[in-house]
């Protein structure tokens, strides 16, 4: 881990520029083993860098990094950076980062657990980084419109039980309720929203109530690796930047996983990051106005697609369960380091 993390800082000091990412994507998908392990550090030490220094280069780099793996550019609109360097690396991040990494190699880390943790990395953000991911979100559609309105109000179980059958509000009701979630993931006043720059005040209100949504909507089951994709849509939608760090933890993770595993995981991230890019503003959808009506019914109003999986929304838990005997679910990472490449290592019946 000490050589890892040595050479993923070095890495984070030159992070790739497109045209190398995008070369250094496409010879990672071109290969089934693990001899790749430059090309994977130097991808995620770039995840990395937009995540938490250079957050307006989020769509760019993401747009590189899905032509490379897919070999087709995405059929979007660009979203140009600022013409400003990097910001500066606060002290201690990278040594609080690469705890949560080591914590995820010694699959400490639930899915809970990855949340809290990531969300902790924020307290590493100065002013002007918050101003900097304020403003690059506002280059994305929808944006500006859907915070210029009034901040969310709560949402209650009793307004979505009492939606009709079949309709958005009652499978958000029974999701919450199946699975024992919680309307909002975090709650809001605890962690301060209100006091974030606009449009992030608005976009990370909104995203502790529609995640759900989104999910269901947007065709994402709630399993391991479809939580990895929504976090892809969610940055493509609006350059979400708690998604964007999320995923440079994963795939520094899955850097030395074996071949199988990281395709997965490149699969995954890449087709839903396209898929966010090509699908209509969501965050402008007025979800309490439109709870009664069935999902299609939305979908078809709003023009939006349903995601298509590249892979089994469960492979991960399916491997999981296989080879470790139904053993009680380890880490959410470690789940992805082994559990898939079990799965496509022949090891499922």
């Amino acid at each position: 881990m000490e050589e890892m993390k040595s050479e993923f800082l070095e890495a984070l000091e030159a992070p790739l520029q497109p045209d190398a990412l995008k070369a250094a994507a496409a010879r990672c998908a071109s290969s089934a083993n693990a001899s790749d392990k430059a090309d994977r550090l130097a991808i995620a030490a770039t995840l990395a860098h937009v995540a938490f220094l250079a957050q307006d280069r989020i769509a760019e780099t993401y747009d590189a990094l899905a032509a490379g793996w897919t070999s087709t550019p995405v059929d979007a609109a660009p979203i140009d950076p600022f013409d400003r360097p990097a910001e500066p690396s606060p002290d201690g991040l990278w040594d609080a980062y690469w705890e949560v990494v080591e914590d995820g190699k010694a699959g400490k880390l639930d899915a809970l657990s990855i949340t809290a943790r990531t969300a902790e990395l924020g307290k590493f953000m100065t002013p002007q980084t918050l101003d900097r991911i304020a403003e690059y979100a506002s280059r994305f559609e929808g944006v500006d419109e859907a915070a210029a309105g009034p901040m969310p109000e709560l949402i209650t179980l009793e307004t979505l039980a009492a939606c009709p059958q079949g309709s958005l509000g009652r499978q958000f009701h029974d999701l919450i309720i199946d699975n024992k979630f919680d309307l909002e993931v975090l709650d809001r006043d605890a962690i301060g929203l209100a006091d974030l720059p606009q449009p992030l005040a608005y976009l990370n209100t909104r995203m502790l109530q529609a995640h759900d949504l989104w999910h269901i909507t947007g065709g994402y089951e709630t399993t391991a690796l479809h939580e990895i994709a929504i976090s892809a849509f969610q940055m493509a939608q609006f350059g979400h930047n708690y998604s964007a760090q999320f995923l440079s933890i994963t795939a520094v993770l899955g850097a030395d996983a074996p071949g199988p595993g990281y395709s997965v995981l490149m699969d995954t991230i890449t087709s839903a990051w396209v898929h966010g890019r090509q699908s209509p503003a969501l965050i402008l959808i007025p979800w309490e106005d439109i709870w009664h009506q069935p999902v299609e019914t939305i979908r078809d109003k709003y023009g939006l697609n349903r995601y298509e999986s590249p892979h089994p929304p469960a492979l991960i838990e399916r491997g999981q369960a296989i080879t470790q005997k139904l053993e009680v679910v380890k880490g959410f990472f470690q789940r992805l380091g082994h559990g898939l490449s079990r799965a496509f290592l022949g090891k499922t019946a």
